[in-house]
Parts: structure tokens; sequence; C-alpha cells
């Protein structure tokens, strides 16, 4: 009896590859197995690089509010100390928007959190 082999699965999976390698240089894109490698490792990179994003965006937010605290005569540690002593419940996300698009409403943000 001859041996099954599921060739419809087999040039679908490989097909699947091509598509994913689609717009990479040369025999990346072409040839199945130098293509299987490419997109195995842009997946790789794709799945840190989802993670890397969000501490980059921390990073970012942070220096946005430092910059916009030391306007303000403070620094951005001794802000979130006195945000959270405050109660004040702001993300750095929110912070850094309002601190580069809303200078007015920051400083205000400041002076409550100092007391003032």
């Amino acid at each position: 009896m001859p041996r099954a082999r599921n060739r419809v699965a087999s040039r679908q999976r490989r097909r699947k590859v091509l598509g994913m390698a689609k717009g990479y240089w040369g025999s990346r894109s072409k040839i199945y197995t130098v293509a299987k490698h490419s997109v195995e490792k842009g997946l790789q990179y794709s799945y840190r690089d989802r993670r890397k994003r969000k501490q980059q965006f921390r990073r970012l937010w942070i220096i946005r509010i430092n910059a916009a605290a030391r306007l303000n005569g403070t620094t951005y540690s001794r802000l979130a100390g006195a945000l959270r002593r405050e109660g004040i419940v702001l993300n750095r996300k929110v912070l850094a928007d309002l601190a580069m698009n809303e200078p007015a409403t920051f400083a205000r943000v400041v002076q409550e959190a100092h007391g003032t």
C-alpha cells in the first residue's frame, strides 16, 4: 500500500509560510526553507518587541514628566512621591500627556501635589 503524504496540508503549510514572508528580500521570500527560518525569527522578534514597546513608552513618559516637572521647580521623583502622599491617582501616560499638551493643567497638578 502506498504511503499517504497529505499533500494538501503540506502545500497549505508552505503557502502560509511563504505568504508571511512576502516582502522579504531575495530568497527569503521565495525559497521555503529560507523563508521558514526568516519568518520564525521575525515572529520571535515581534513577540519580544511587543513587550519591549511597553518599556520604551514608560521610559518616554518618565522623561516627559521629568522635563515638565523641572520647569515647575521639582523633579520626577519628588513629584511622584508628592502625588502618592496626596492620593492623586494619575498614571504616567496621563501625566505625560498633560505635560506635553496642557502645561497649565500639569502645573496645577504639581501645585496640588505639593499642597500649594
